[in-house]
């Protein structure tokens, strides 16, 4: 099971650490859901989803406030007795010595933010969603195409790099060459990254190892991206047929969800860069509900019953 550390919370989202520092490295997180505990606070516990982060927000405190300290603090010790991973307090709340002395007896890190409640669940939701997703990992190289995610596949050897390093020269950007990471953040949504080790790198045979942020700066990489298309590129078969009008729409799966691939021929001659850019910019079309095969084929329909007529 994929976890996330209270340290990765605490650094992306840059909250306060009130209690328990020596422990945020190891205490994990397994769900990406939360949790605003106001029927605990209560004194309800059927179903508690103690293994989510657990919010405080203003309509929590309040009840805590009209509750009395001797009441909440009752609560907050049976909470925290679950070991939930950690409580955070938005909007600055202040918290209580007495919350304060039950966090370090349970070993429950209380962290603190400035922001609302709703905008800070949403984006903690969010991130959770993305980093506790089902992950594989692939051969492949994953670019940003004019704002389409193009992942390329094939046999080691066969140019993905190259043609990779031809788009960055073209103004498009690298999110990761060699391996992908790709995860499952719905059933519509994968996420591809880079694993952290070979970030912005790409392996050129004959050269080396290139660091793509370091030569042609910033604006050439991406941390992540979605796969909306796959081009896949094999070397070139006479006896094969390749689809030549693009009617029917081939797919292949990742964890279950299903993208669009294309398979392109590799010869001497041909641009890789060009033909990816072009299967992008056709593909952004077809999103937009122009097919150039469709209308190709509408054409010669009517032409062909035009002629029939005059006939």
């Amino acid at each position: 099971m994929d976890t996330v550390s209270i340290q990765s919370l605490v650094d992306h989202l840059e909250l306060k650490v009130l209690t328990c520092r020596d422990k945020l490295e190891d205490v994990k997180i397994t769900q990406s859901d939360i949790n605003r505990p106001a029927l605990q606070l209560a004194g309800f516990f059927d179903y508690f989803d103690h293994h989510r982060v657990q919010i405080i927000g203003q309509v929590e405190f309040t009840f805590m406030e009209k509750q009395g300290i001797e009441k909440s603090t009752e609560m907050m010790e049976q909470i925290m007795s679950y070991k939930v991973p950690c409580i955070v307090f938005c909007r600055d709340i202040p918290v209580a010595q007495e919350f304060l002395d039950l966090s370090e007896k349970f070993g429950v890190p209380i962290l603190q933010t400035p922001a609302d409640t709703s905008s800070f669940s949403a984006e903690l939701t969010r991130w959770l969603h993305v980093k506790l997703a089902p992950m594989i990992s692939i051969h492949g190289v994953l670019v940003d195409i004019f704002g389409e995610g193009v992942l390329l596949t094939g046999e080691s050897g066969i140019g993905k790099s190259e043609v990779a390093l031809e788009l960055i020269h073209r103004g498009h950007r690298l999110v990761t060459d060699d391996v992908v990471e790709i995860r499952k953040v719905s059933d519509e949504t994968l996420i591809g990254q880079a694993p952290d080790i070979t970030r912005h790198f790409i392996e050129l045979r004959g050269i080396g190892i290139i660091d793509a942020k370091t030569l042609f700066g910033v604006e050439s990489v991406k941390d992540t991206m979605t796969i909306d298309l796959v081009l896949q590129l094999e070397e070139w078969n006479k006896d094969r047929e390749y689809d030549r009008m693009g009617l029917e729409d081939n797919y292949t799966e990742y964890l279950g969800n299903k993208v669009p691939i294309h398979y392109i021929p590799i010869r001497p001659g041909r641009n890789g860069a060009i033909i990816c850019e072009s299967a992008a910019v056709n593909f952004r079309q077809k999103k937009m509900g122009y097919n150039a095969a469709a209308e190709l084929y509408k054409r010669l329909t009517n032409n062909l019953g035009e002629s029939f007529v005059s006939n």
